[in-house]
């Protein structure tokens, strides 16, 4: 209403908004509550720990600054000021590429099309990769999800990115469901021999499952989406 009160009456608009004027000029001239002249005063500070970190720190360092110069403040709070000012922390946490695909490897038939849906239980089964950082590192987590129950029926953590590990989730399935005919939907960029070493345990238990690699999901994971 102050921007337009130039071009509209303000008793127009107050009248048009359902308030009254009286209301509207007492929150005009109303003077600053204690808890906003609280923010204010602590946004600079904010303002201050933020620049003396070269923009780096987010609200989790900014507390622990804070505290130390006596300041009793909780993170929501200051997560809350700094996202209404605009500040934001950078995260130097260091990221993993889990799947890759191989240039000289012949794209597998996509028996699914993007329909992650299904009419009963182990008819379609999809699988991927994730890593979860932890203290000493990061841990990779290879699952697989039963598209008809949203169910993790299959899983499998190690400390590396190498082909046993969506095997060894792979296996975990088969093991707990045993079906008959099911398809299994990983991205295009599985692990290295990935297709042929799952084809060939799957002979060995006489196991129609056919591992269907693609693309599209490579960046989003088939996966993970559903639960």
């Amino acid at each position: 209403m102050s921007d337009n009160q130039v071009t509209y009456p303000v008793a127009t608009m107050c009248r048009l908004l359902g308030v009254s004027s009286s209301g509207y000029y007492a929150w005009l001239y109303r003077p600053p509550s204690d808890r906003e002249l609280s923010d204010e005063w602590l946004l600079s500070k904010i303002k201050a720990a933020h620049q003396a970190s070269h923009e780096t720190y987010g609200a989790p360092r900014i507390l622990h600054d804070l505290r130390e110069e006596g300041i009793c403040v909780g993170k929501k709070r200051i997560a809350r000021l700094m996202q209404q000012a605009g500040i934001q922390g950078v995260s130097r946490r260091r990221g993993f590429k889990t799947t890759t695909k191989d240039p000289a490897a012949t794209p597998t038939a996509d028996l699914v099309d993007r329909n992650f849906t299904a009419a009963g239980p182990d008819q379609l089964w999809v699988g991927d990769i994730t890593f979860i950082p932890t203290y000493t590192g990061f841990l990779f987590l290879a699952v697989v999800l039963d598209a008809w129950s949203r169910r993790i029926i299959g899983w499998s953590m190690a400390l590396h990115l190498r082909t046993e590990l969506v095997l060894d989730a792979l296996e975990m399935a088969l093991a707990q469901r045993r079906p008959e005919n099911v398809i299994h939907h990983t991205d295009h960029g599985s692990q290295p021999e990935f297709k042929g070493w799952s084809q060939h345990r799957l002979r060995q238990r006489s196991i129609a499952v056919r591992v269907i690699p693609r693309l599209e999901f490579s960046s989003r994971g088939s996966c993970v989406a559903g639960y």
